[in-house]
């Protein structure tokens, strides 16, 4: 086998995404051989001895799962939490290792997807592949077609950055409750994006629910089940760009 890149290994064994990985070597995490490696360091998985936190990592052999999750609100989107909160991964009762793809905040549900497939959490979350997640938001207050059409063209969030242009269409007006619901396609992975985006056009999030990633729903699973994705599942997320 010819060598890898480290955190390519590290990827491919579930300990973290890639960039998450190079991370772990930075901060000194990873040995090689019994000394700490550093980035850019290569390996042959057949010859070298990586350790994270001193146990030793080795690529399952394994075919890789993939699991869609319907996230329930108040469960952390982590492998394992400080403060001893619900994770994602309490939810699912599997012997493998598996890991969240990307992120949902601990108040939104929705589509969350987890697998042992490190290449695959990295082409997903990674801006340049620019994969599609729908979100059905729950706004305070009656939205207007301008500010509709404000969040299609792009608005500013975190005092300078330009959201990228959206799909957005109103589901539901409310003039009794004052509510609206409207939903929200983008392809970004900005922290809190889509909250941050309807703060900037003066609405509240009531509620926001992730219902789409690609092309795979959740409207078929309750909150708090999971059921497990199949290939073709797979390659359709992979070329929703």
């Amino acid at each position: 086998m010819e060598n890898i890149r480290l955190q390519k290994y590290l990827a491919e064994c579930g300990i973290a995404s890639r960039r998450k990985c190079e991370e772990l070597i930075s901060n000194g995490k990873i040995k090689v051989n019994g000394k700490i490696a550093t980035l850019g360091t290569k390996i042959n998985p057949q010859k070298d001895k990586v350790e994270f936190n001193n146990k030793n990592v080795k690529l399952e052999k394994d075919e890789y799962i993939y699991i869609l999750l319907n996230k329930p609100i108040g469960v952390v989107t982590t492998v394992s939490d400080q403060f001893n909160r619900e994770t994602v991964i309490d939810l699912i009762n599997i012997n493998k290792r598996i890991m969240p793809v990307g992120r949902l905040d601990m108040y939104t549900s929705g589509a969350l997807i987890l697998t042992n497939d490190g290449d695959f959490i990295y082409k997903v979350t990674h801006p340049k592949h620019e994969i599609k997640k729908t979100y059905t938001v729950t706004l305070k207050g009656i939205i207007s077609s301008e500010e509709i059409q404000n969040l299609r063209n792009g608005v500013k969030i975190d005092n300078e950055y330009i959201t990228k242009p959206a799909k957005a269409k109103i589901l539901k007006i409310d003039n009794e409750k004052n509510i609206s619901r409207v939903e929200i396609t983008i392809h970004e992975g900005k922290n809190r994006q889509v909250r941050k985006m309807c703060e900037s056009i003066g609405k509240k999030v009531i509620a926001l629910h992730r219902s789409k990633i690609g092309p795979i729903e959740v409207k078929n699973l309750k909150i708090g089940e999971w059921r497990y994705l199949n290939k073709t599942e797979i390659k359709q997320i992979l070329e929703n760009n």
